[in-house]
């Protein structure tokens, strides 16, 4: 069941990860790039850091949910 709480914390792990991410990355700007104005920030990066926010954004919502909170 999805509500808003729960929306919000993949939402914020998605923002946090592209952040992280638009730094971490060291090989960029490889791929086909999107239209947001950012050098260097493409297709690839941007599929590869929403990846990783999923997988984060998963891992707090479950584990916010098994203790509770949510």
């Amino acid at each position: 069941m999805v509500n808003s709480s729960k929306a919000g914390i993949m939402l914020i792990a998605n923002v946090l990860s592209i952040m992280i991410g638009r730094y971490a990355i060291q090989v960029r700007g490889l791929g086909p790039s999107i239209p947001l104005g950012v050098e260097g920030f493409g297709l690839p990066e941007l599929i590869a850091t929403t990846s990783l926010g999923h997988i984060i954004g998963a891992g707090a919502i479950l584990g916010l949910s098994s203790i509770g909170s949510i």
